[in-house]
């Protein structure tokens, strides 16, 4: 089997895209979160590349390591939209909070629908 080397592992991170993901552990009703490194397509079963912390929303505890979290966002690694808000509300980065939830997609059908409906009581109120 060939032999990993620093050379080899930095072009395999340059291959894949790396991401900052929070990884649920803790029992039923009790979650609570592990910040890791991994590749952006991987389940979170298994091994990780780096762990970098806790989170437990529950109690609103934290304890992240920020030199390693600088180290990987420095050399590429994203973090998803709720590790970024994360990261802002800790201070470890600068920045504006990403919207996680998600907005109501209106269609073209709705769209045309309330255009008629808001020009009828226009039409209306001249003729009365």
């Amino acid at each position: 089997m060939r032999e990993l080397t620093k050379t080899s592992i930095f072009c395999y991170y340059l291959i894949h895209m790396l991401m900052l993901k929070l990884k649920r552990v803790g029992k039923k009703h009790q979650a609570s979160f592990r910040l890791v490194v991994d590749e952006k397509r991987s389940k979170l079963l298994g091994k990780n590349i780096e762990d970098l912390g806790w989170y437990n929303p529950n109690t609103k505890k934290q304890e992240l390591k920020k030199d390693r979290i600088l180290h990987w966002i420095k050399n590429g690694a994203q973090p998803s939209d709720t590790v970024h808000n994360l990261l802002i509300n800790a201070g470890i980065i600068e920045g504006k909070k990403i919207a996680v939830h998600k907005q109501p997609k209106k269609t073209a059908e709705t769209k045309s629908e309330a255009a008629p409906a808001a020009a009828k009581p226009a039409e209306a109120a001249p003729a009365a």
